[in-house]
């Protein structure tokens, strides 16, 4: 990494002109790429892998933000930092990309067969998946390229295939029939996470199975399903239906009789009490059909086609509903009916298809054993969940969590290396192993979080004990939304515990939330507040882009956005600009060691000081991954402090020469060079373009993270340059108040004999635009602030008939402000019944207006006469 040419600043920051280049080089120079055998402390990041298919999206952008910040911080302390990137095969939503394509051509999987369809999805992904790859760049992702993985690569399709194998040799993976999510449009079992609830408008029909005394009614969204009803069921405390349990009622329509049994899941305050149990389509039915030996009864096949025979035979789902019910109404059964009726129903969050719960023979994990070390690797300390209080989550997850369905209808994906011989022969293949001759291999493929679940392992090379998985494993944190926690957390804790010997793929999983727009309402399509994060990073740059998204990211905290606030960061990157500028233009020099604090003004003093102690804060906060503080100490240091006070103090300092002069501008240097190193893991690209300049160093990259120098906390200077500030703002607020523009030059006397600030004297009447008092001045106008008072003359620096308008004009409105206020008090109806907190805010209005009438008041005796 050679040294490289102090590039000329321009007068304005282009993010366009910056990012792209600055990436390459970051690329070319292998600033990104991890060294395994550097002997530095490991800290590894494995970045959640985006699916295939995807594009970065809201969520992405802040989940990288964060990593990415972490990752660059872990350079510069010294770690040998590996974030390492990859994507997700994504199964059924990459079949469908594909599909869809096939599909415009009038062609369909089954035209092509499974071999040549499976060939085309990978053509599609070299040529058209990973977009989200070349968009990581452009937010400035500084993963390791060379590392890249994917989940159906070679190498972790063996760590899938040896993983399988271990667990079903250890009884741990079994083929059972049980209800699962099936999507009758996609023709496959989906995972929890690949099912969308939503309120959709139905009906609930109530209808009476049975006659006289031995009737019973019961209500249901899915009439349709009753044609597969095998019990009716109630609680057992239910006293309305004691006397019907144990006895049979006839099913309307089908003519088949059905036992009532009693069963503690009923809610016997839910509709009448009385619910129907469908087994063979409904998980909970199923749960009690098992319980009371009740047959299964399927109604319809994958397409949600009903098959039972009689009229309805043929009919899809949703049209054999309404004729179901027409029928019972036609027969009398109808009891009640509620339409429209808001439910919840779930929805393949792929094709939007209406979810069918349904019985069919899967390939299932027994999760219980590995559940439990999941939820011990966290209880005993080996995991940190950070914040903790949503550990609880977590272990609500992992302490009930259910057999998990790892077999999926699709032919894109990993599959299931289970063969079955002419005889009915059953054998499971591992990575280095055949399957006898005339075998045939089961036709699924494991669900995609199978794989996913394996990412910190496989990627690092397990099932070898590879260099790599020796160095960086376990990660030093995932970084991921707590919306996921059970999805894919809880799985990568249970396979990596197990493959890895009881060490947890993880030493903290840190939360956060999800991005909201600025009303605190989650971003969707249909509410048309969804923000593009691309969209912001070409109109404001990705560092104005990252920077909104960490200043509202707090632990576990959904976070805010609005694009006024990316403009607002956009400026922020723009004062750094301009004010490091100033300061090259100016001399500011890293080139020595500061001088020791005795030799330095109390400017200087008091902003190395601050920087101390941001520096500090800065560091606590990420130990608690509080980013939204990260990002607000750092603005308010930079903006307030640095920019608009040490900046001007310096000014002044460089004017008088000499040494002084000297000495500031190695502290403006090295003030300069610490705060961009600070904000480098926040806003990569505008710091390194603006470090490069100031120190003609190859990358910020290369730089060490700030320390916190000791020997530099002063509190005396602190204080010393607050009294300043204070006088400062209170003068500017009270030249205002006399109408004086802010640059106009006016003469003043300062008293500031006997204070701290009398050697400040100098500084006050540049940063105030105070001339010194002639030997005729007569001042018009007096202020005290604290000890110090300062007098000022005014006479033919204002128009002051347009001040005594203005003013009066201002004081009219305080005293009509004051005036309803005080009626309001008065009024008793109002103080009677207005709540607290209302009474409190009109109090409020009228102590404000008292104060404005004063200072107005003031302000007018003060003018001279006109």
């Amino acid at each position: 990494m050679g040294t490289v040419t102090t590039p000329e600043l321009p007068t304005q920051y282009a993010p366009a002109d910056v990012e792209t280049q600055s990436y390459e080089r970051w690329v070319a120079e292998g600033y990104f790429t991890a060294d395994v055998g550097s002997g530095r402390e490991p800290y590894t990041i494995v970045l959640p892998p985006p699916n295939v298919t995807g594009v970065l999206h809201i969520g992405h952008a802040l989940d990288h933000s964060i990593q990415d910040a972490l990752s660059r911080r872990a350079r510069m302390r010294g770690h040998e930092a590996l974030w390492l990137p990859g994507m997700d095969h994504a199964g059924i939503a990459t079949q469908n990309v594909v599909e869809r394509e096939l599909a415009k051509q009038g062609l369909s999987r089954h035209d092509l067969g499974r071999e040549a369809f499976v060939e085309r999805v990978w053509q599609w992904k070299e040529e058209s998946g990973g977009r989200i790859l070349g968009q990581m760049k452009k937010l400035g992702d500084s993963v390791d390229w060379s590392r890249e993985r994917f989940t159906m690569d070679e190498g972790l399709s063996r760590a899938v295939q040896t993983i399988f194998k271990r667990l079903y040799d250890d009884g741990l993976i079994y083929r059972a029939e049980r209800i699962i999510n099936w999507c009758p449009r996609c023709l496959t079992a989906l995972s929890d996470i690949e099912v969308d609830h939503g309120d959709d408008e139905g009906e609930l029909v109530s209808i009476r199975y049975g006659e006289g005394q031995g009737a019973i009614v019961v209500a249901t969204t899915r009439a349709e399903t009753m044609l597969g009803d095998t019990a009716v069921a109630v609680h057992p405390a239910d006293e309305r239906y004691a006397h019907l349990v144990g006895t049979q009622v006839e099913v309307p329509l089908t003519g088949r009789m059905i036992p009532i049994v009693a069963d503690e899941h009923v809610d016997p305050s839910f509709g009448t009490g009385a619910v129907k149990v469908t087994p063979a389509h409904d998980p909970n039915d199923f749960e009690i059909g098992r319980r009371h030996g009740l047959p299964s009864i399927t109604v319809m096949d994958e397409r949600g086609v009903i098959t039972a025979h009689g009229p309805f035979q043929g009919l899809d789902r949703f049209e054999a509903r309404p004729a179901v019910v027409a029928a019972l109404r036609a027969e009398g059964r109808i009891v009640a009916e509620k339409r429209p009726y808001v439910h919840a129903v779930g929805h393949c969050s792929r094709c939007k298809t209406v979810v069918e719960p349904r019985l069919s023979l899967q390939w299932f994990v027994n999760v219980q054993p590995l559940a439990k070390a999941a939820g011990d690797a966290v209880r005993d300390g080996r995991t940190r969940i950070h914040p903790p209080e949503l550990a609880k989550r977590y272990f609500d997850w992992v302490d009930d969590m259910h057999d998990w369905c790892i077999s999926r209808q699709l032919w894109w994906g990993h599959r299931i290396p289970v063969w079955y011989g002419p005889e009915g022969q059953v054998v499971c293949v591992g990575p280095d192993e055949q399957a006898p001759a005339g075998y045939v291999q089961d036709s699924d493929v494991l669900d995609t979080w199978f794989s996913s679940g394996l990412w910190p392992i496989s990627t690092l090379g397990w099932p070898d004990r590879t260099a790599d998985l020796e160095r960086f494993y376990p990660t030093t944190v995932l970084v991921t939304g707590y919306d996921i926690l059970f999805f894919w957390v809880a799985r990568m804790m249970m396979f990596g515990l197990y493959a890895m010997d009881g060490t947890p793929p993880f030493r903290t999983v840190a939360l956060h939330g999800i991005v909201r727009d600025q009303y605190g309402k989650k971003m969707s399509k249909s509410s048309g507040n969804v923000i593009d994060p691309l969209d912001w990073i070409s109109r404001y740059g990705a560092d104005a882009t990252r920077f909104t998204l960490l200043r509202g990211a707090g632990p576990g905290s959904d976070v805010a956005i609005s694009e006024d606030w990316a403009a607002g960061s956009r400026n922020f990157c723009n004062k750094i600009w301009n004010a490091t500028r100033f300061a090259l233009l100016n001399g500011a020099t890293v080139s020595g060691a500061l001088p020791a604090p005795g030799e330095l003004t109390v400017a200087d003093r008091w902003i190395l000081s601050r920087l101390r102690a941001v520096t500090g804060a800065v560091d606590a906060a990420y130990e608690d991954f509080e980013f939204a503080k990260i990002s607000d100490q750092l603005y308010h240091f930079a903006w307030d402090e640095v920019c608009d006070w040490y900046v001007e103090l310096a000014k002044i300092q460089i004017a008088a020469g000499g040494e002084v002069a000297d000495r500031t501008r190695l502290v403006l240097g090295h003030v300069f060079d610490a705060l961009l190193r600070l904000l480098h893991p926040l806003v990569p690209f505008v710091t390194e373009e603006l470090w490069r300049a100031l120190t003609s160093g190859p990358s910020i990259m290369a730089a060490s993270w700030p320390a916190v120098a000791g020997e530099y906390g002063d509190q005396a200077a602190e204080e010393e340059i607050l009294a300043l500030q204070e006088l400062i703002t209170e003068v500017r607020r009270f030249r205002s108040d006399q109408g004086l523009k802010p640059g106009q030059r006016v003469a003043a006397r300062l008293t500031l004999d006997g204070t701290a600030l009398a050697a400040h004297e100098p500084a006050i009447r540049s940063l105030l635009r105070l001339d010194d008092p002639s030997e005729s001045f007569t001042p018009t106008a007096r202020l005290a602030v604290g000890t110090a008072s300062i007098e000022i003359d005014t006479a033919g620096a204002i128009d002051v008939a347009a001040e005594r308008r203005r003013m009066e004009k201002d004081l009219a409105a305080a005293r009509k402000e004051a005036a309803q206020v005080v009626a309001k008090l008065a009024n008793e109806q109002f103080m009677s019944k207005a709540p607290d907190d209302v009474v409190a805010k009109v109090r409020a209005r009228a102590t404000q207006a008292d104060a404005d009438i004063a200072r107005l008041e003031a302000q007018l005796a003060a003018l001279p006469a006109s």
